[in-house]
């Protein structure tokens, strides 16, 4: 099944998407579709690719464009039998923009195939002394937990949370501050939906993690791209161009995709703009707990100045991402909003998991697991680079990072032939059964182009056949810089 997609030319996998969305009426006869700049950004892709299959869409008399008005979906369209099929669904155009935000996710099967990022080893997880805490939980407490629960969390896991922030992150909090939530992803839409209106603007990076912005298009809210520098958000050129800007998304200590921190400078900058303009910092502290070096560099938030800066953490990467368990510290008069938000999304998360983790956490198993992951990413980390240099003979050098679950390898200015060249390269190292991202997939409006490996989740001999099977490609990522 994989290698069979993997072989479909990515404009074509999307051609094929909208089509069926038209020919079962979720996308309705009539319809407007978003302008194709916006639609692209809310599916991850290049425009270009969009602009194929909406081509090939018209042609074949699915879509009309009428000049000056965009795009509709053709109307007349035959429709199966009555009774074939269930009513299709009328989907709003936030409802639409939500659908097919993530048309570029993999299924399972592919998304495990090697130098996947964001994947964390989970074959290392101690699953036994989980399994044991969950077994010495009172009966009595078993069955108050089996009940409804505060849609803020579960009280002892809130207080652990409290504490780990202040040791491992350096956030001093309340735990009446901590909202636990179901992974970041969670957090961040009910961020855009409690702080936002639609139509307001946000600032972004460019490029930047594609479920933001996910989050925040599903509330039709206006997404702005910021560059990024060796420093970071470039957070002057955001305030100037968008000064109406509610509210930046960053990720400061290890910037996704890039890698780069963010300089002290730029992070009093980001958060004097908040104060001056009334807007919100978003800090998505994804994999902050993974630094390598001697000196760890401590969150946003534990500046004495962020105020108006919400964190979000997850225990997806330090755990593993099936728990679903993640948090965010909120500004105390936010707490009760946030809470039954959270009340009205799935009420809360599942309470046997949260006291569960609550222990593990109070016990030290979080932080012995943590620094047994500290000894192992960097050993895998040096393994990739070694085997992508000699898979390459030499030509493939990796820069090494003291922090984070990827590398990247950046084409320089020189090589940035055009904007399908890395998602080209993608495309045929999925056929050779490696998940190689390119960076374009997380570009607006820059030219960036390269390519992501991650290695975290990946023993020595997954890491060593991928870098053989990459073997006729790496001439294609080492052009000139």
């Amino acid at each position: 099944m994989a290698s069979t997609r993997a072989n479909v030319p990515l404009r074509l996998q999307l051609y094929r998407q909208l089509r069926g969305a038209i020919e079962a009426g979720t996308l309705a006869p009539g319809s407007r579709l978003p302008p194709t700049r916006e639609h692209a950004l809310s599916l991850g892709v290049s425009r270009n690719t969009l602009l194929w299959a909406m081509a090939r869409l018209q042609a074949e008399g699915y879509v009309t464009a009428r000049v000056g008005d965009g795009s509709y979906v053709a109307t007349g369209l035959a429709t199966p039998p009555a009774g074939t099929h269930a009513p299709p669904p009328q989907l709003s155009r936030r409802g639409q923009a939500i659908a097919y935000t993530h048309a570029r996710w993999q299924p399972p099967l592919v998304a495990a195939l090697p130098f996947r990022i964001g994947a964390p080893e989970v074959a290392s997880f101690p699953y036994a002394l989980w399994d044991r805490l969950a077994r010495q939980i009172d009966p009595r407490e078993r069955q108050r937990l089996a009940q409804y629960l505060d849609p803020a969390g579960h009280a002892p896991l809130r207080e652990a949370v409290a504490q780990w922030l202040w040791v491992a992150r350096g956030v001093r909090c309340d735990p009446a501050q901590v909202l636990v939530c179901s992974g970041s992803q969670q957090a961040l839409d009910l961020i855009a939906r409690l702080l936002l209106d639609p139509g307001d603007e946000v600032l972004v990076e460019d490029p930047g993690y594609p479920g933001i912005r996910a989050a925040l298009l599903g509330q039709g809210v206006q997404v702005r791209p910021v560059p990024v520098d060796d420093e970071g958000l470039c957070i002057a050129t955001g305030a100037e161009r968008w000064p109406a800007a509610r509210l930046a998304v960053v990720t400061p200590t290890h910037q996704f995709p890039v890698g780069v921190r963010m300089s002290l400078a730029r992070r009093r900058a980001l958060l004097d703009w908040a104060e001056r303009c009334g807007a919100w910092v978003v800090e998505d502290d994804y994999d902050g707990e993974f630094q390598y070096g001697p000196h760890r560099l401590e969150a946003l938030t534990s500046l004495p100045q962020a105020g108006r800066v919400l964190y979000v953490g997850t225990f997806s990467k330090i755990l593993h991402p099936g728990l679903r368990l993640g948090f965010i510290v909120l500004p105390a008069p936010l707490l009760r909003p946030f809470a039954a938000a959270r009340a009205v999304c799935d009420r809360h998360a599942p309470g046997d998991s949260q006291a569960v983790l609550a222990r593990f956490i109070a016990d030290g198993h979080l932080l012995r697991h943590l620094n047994r992951m500290r000894e192992l990413y960097p050993r895998r980390q040096r393994l990739l680079i070694q085997a992508l240099a000699e898979a390459s003979e030499g030509r493939l050098q990796l820069a090494p990072s003291a922090q984070g679950l990827h590398l990247l390898h950046e084409l320089g200015p020189a090589a940035r032939r055009g904007p399908q060249d890395d998602e080209q390269v993608s495309q045929q190292a999925l056929a050779a059964g490696v998940m190689l991202t390119p960076l374009s997939r997380y570009a607006m409006t820059s030219r960036r182009r390269g390519w992501l490996f991650g290695y975290a989740g990946y023993d020595e001999a997954a890491l060593t056949r991928a870098a053989q099977r990459l073997a006729p490609l790496l001439g294609q990522l080492t052009a000139p810089r």
